[in-house]
C-alpha cells in the first residue's frame, strides 16, 4: 500500500498561515478554523503541508488497511479555500441549498472568499460534519 500524503505532521500551524500573502484570505482562514474548533473542541495541526486540521479519527477498511485521518480541515489554495467536510455532501443537502457561492468535491467544498457564503449555514455545515464523523467514528 502506498503511504498516505494526508497524516499529521509536527509543523506549525501560526508558521504556515503567515506565510498565506492575501490578507482577505488569511482573515477568512482565521475565521475558519475558529469554526472548526468550535465545532471539534480541539486545536488546529497540520496535516500533510498544506492543510490545517482539527481532530481526527481512525478508520480500518475492509481490506485490512488502516489509517487515521482528520475530522475537518481546511487549506487555503491558489485559487480557493478547500473545506474538508469529511462525511460527504448527500446528508447536506438543505443546508447546501443556504450556503452561497460554492463548489463541490467528494468531500472538499471550495470557496473564493468567506463573504460569498453564510457563515451560520457554514459553521452548522461543519458543525453538523463533525458530528457525523464521531458518529461513524466513535472511537475519536
Amino acid at each position: 500500500m502506498a503511504e498516505l500524503k494526508t497524516k499529521r505532521s509536527s509543523a506549525g500551524v501560526t508558521e504556515f498561515l503567515s506565510e498565506v500573502e492575501d490578507k482577505q484570505k488569511l482573515a477568512d482562514c482565521r475565521a475558519i478554523a475558529k469554526m472548526m474548533r468550535t465545532a471539534t473542541g480541539k486545536r488546529a495541526k497540520m496535516w500533510g503541508a498544506s492543510i490545517v486540521g482539527f481532530g481526527s479519527y481512525d478508520y480500518v477498511y475492509k481490506t485490512g488497511n488502516s489509517g487515521t485521518s482528520l475530522i475537518t480541515g481546511f487549506s487555503p489554495r491558489a485559487q480557493n479555500i478547500s473545506i474538508y467536510i469529511m462525511p460527504g455532501f448527500s446528508g447536506f443537502k438543505s443546508l447546501l441549498s443556504k450556503l452561497g457561492k460554492y463548489k463541490t468535491g467528494k468531500s472538499c467544498l471550495y470557496i473564493k472568499r468567506l463573504d460569498d457564503v453564510d457563515e451560520k449555514v457554514l459553521q452548522k455545515l461543519i458543525n453538523e460534519s463533525v458530528k457525523e464523523m464521531r458518529r461513524r467514528y466513535k472511537n475519536n
